[in-house]
């Protein structure tokens, strides 16, 4: 069928509208922008975001938050260069901290930027599997399930030319990108 849905926000608009203490709680939401199908005025009348949705995938509303928030899944990298011509990226954590021990994310994908030039990837993890995609100059590690409360690690030393170009420019700083699902 066509069933209406309605989604609820815990922004800061709409809790001191509703004259609720905004202490730490709620959120700054800016830069909105809704699919076709949300109905505005509903939005703009009472902070809810009320649609029936469209068939297929399709992205509901995009947003950017300027609020320090803790992220659900931390990745930590460490990168240690030997030489020129080595360079290993060590003891990549990942944390669930602030979901409840019960969650488990699934489909979880991290995609670490290497240098340009690195070769021969020498990869070791503790769950899931990782690859090198040369093509995206990045190392790819992907773990199916993750429950909540668990810490992973990964392991990788890549080759690097051994000549380098006196004037390179200098190192880019890529960030790493974390995809997954939460049921």
């Amino acid at each position: 069928g066509m069933p209406e849905c309605k989604l609820g926000l815990n922004d800061r608009v709409l809790l001191e509208a509703q004259g609720r203490t905004t202490k730490g709680k709620a959120i700054d939401l800016e830069d909105i922008k809704f699919h076709q199908c949300v109905r505005l005025a509903r939005f703009e009348n009472d902070r809810t975001i009320s649609f029936i949705p469209p068939d297929g995938s399709f992205d509901l509303m995009t947003y950017r938050l300027s609020t320090q928030v803790k992220p659900l899944i931390w990745v930590e990298a460490n990168v240690e260069k030997h030489s020129k011509s080595r360079i290993e990226i060590m003891k990549i954590r990942e944390l669930f901290p602030f979901i409840h021990a019960v969650s488990t994310a699934t489909n979880v994908e991290i995609e670490l930027p290497v240098p340009v030039d690195a070769t021969n990837p020498n990869v070791r993890t503790s769950m899931g599997s990782a690859s090198y995609a040369p093509e995206k100059d990045a190392l790819i590690w992907k773990i199916r399930s993750f429950p909540g409360g668990k810490e992973y690690m990964l392991r990788a030393e890549f080759r690097l030319p051994s000549i380098t170009d006196e004037e390179a420019a200098p190192e880019r700083k890529a960030p790493i990108r974390v995809k997954f699902e939460i049921p």
